[in-house]
């Protein structure tokens, strides 16, 4: 299970990934909250520790970020605060779970079993169109002859698609959805994924495709 932790403090990072790795999870760890966000948009998580206090972007700044996205990834937030306001927030803007600093070890492991056990309690289906299956769980886009794990933008333009087969979806439309009102892109970069997705389809031998129409949008299609 992979697992990103955001904290700007050295010594607790530390700590936190070494405690975490001994319990079998494979942990990226991050400084602060621009980093998160790279770390985000360029993979897929099994949960998120997120303190709420750093540099750069704040925690819940990350938080409401991701969530405007479509990213639903369970995220445990970490701070040293106690008022019931920043847990309120947190909770409001898309929270899991809150833990207050300090913490014993137990608690923490307690808690990132608890939210991503519901959260694969609550995503465990598939999508299938075609010889086309996406594991809503794993990420995987797989046909008979093999599969891919799709990066974070990758899986959700594919979701969308799959989501609505045969349906006409704009780019701006994906825009919104997954790169968010504020996002600085180009409305380009929503081609440029469909590329990798078109290519991964090929390779996979996928009896669909993604088509385009002109000044419309994309929608996908069997192969005719």
């Amino acid at each position: 299970m992979r697992l990103l932790l955001a904290e700007d403090e050295p010594s607790l990072r530390r700590a936190v990934t070494v405690m975490l790795e001994k319990n079998n999870y494979s942990v990226d760890a991050v400084a602060d909250g621009q980093e998160a966000l790279d770390y985000l948009d360029a993979d897929n998580y099994d949960g998120v520790v997120l303190d709420i206090m750093m540099p750069k972007v704040d925690g819940i700044t990350v938080l409401q970020t991701i969530r405007a996205a479509g990213n639903r990834v369970p995220v445990l937030l970490l701070t040293a605060k106690s008022e019931i306001d920043d847990k309120v927030l947190g909770l409001d803007s898309g929270a899991n779970d809150y833990l207050t600093k300090p913490f014993a070890a137990k608690e923490l492991l307690a808690r990132i079993r608890a939210m991503t056990r519901a959260a694969t309690q609550q995503v465990s289906a598939s999508l299938r169109f075609g010889n086309v299956t996406l594991d809503q769980k794993t990420f995987e886009l797989s046909t008979p002859k093999g599969s891919y794990r799709l990066a974070n933008r990758e899986y959700q333009m594919m979701e969308l698609l799959m989501s609505n087969p045969r349906q006409l979806i704009s780019s701006e439309r994906f825009m919104e959805k997954i790169w968010g009102y504020d996002s600085d892109a180009e409305i380009n970069v929503v081609w440029v994924y469909i590329s990798y997705l078109r290519k991964k389809l090929t390779a996979l031998g996928a009896d669909i495709h993604i088509k385009a129409t002109r000044n419309a949008g994309y929608s996908l299609e069997e192969q005719s």
